[in-house]
């Protein structure tokens, strides 16, 4: 058997646009999601494609907000240069992620976490391991 998971991991980058919008999970959930779908295929011998993601998404500026409450930031100025070829972070990332996480939904997965949790919770948990 082989399955093949695409984990749709959308990423903002400082060199983006901040119309760009991505789908975020929290890593757990794309573990999650990698054996829910291994358990509907553990007997058969054939390749299955899923895409794995968030049900919402969530613009590059909102990123940076969540992450600067998250931190106790306040009064961050926050610089965009706008991308390239129309607002993508790099040449070839895309503007706006737009897989579809139905067809593994159609086997009763979902993510717990919209994509505004996901952020916060990974943050959250990286400032917890940093402070020690």
């Amino acid at each position: 058997m082989c399955l093949s998971v695409v984990v749709d991991r959308g990423r903002g980058s400082t060199t983006t646009n901040a119309l760009e919008i991505v789908k975020e999970l929290h890593g757990v959930e794309d573990v999650n999601a990698v054996f829910h779908a291994l358990t509907h295929f553990l007997d058969e011998k054939k390749v299955e494609v899923y895409n794995v993601g968030s049900l919402d998404r969530v613009d590059v500026r909102r990123v940076a907000e969540i992450i600067t409450e998250e931190m106790g930031l306040q009064n961050v100025v926050f610089g965009f240069t706008g991308g390239v070829d129309g607002g993508r972070g790099w040449k070839e990332n895309v503007k706006t992620m737009r897989l579809s996480v139905e067809r593994l939904g159609s086997l009763g997965w979902k993510p717990v976490l919209t994509s505004e949790e996901a952020i916060r919770r990974g943050c959250g948990e990286i400032l917890c391991a940093l402070k020690g």
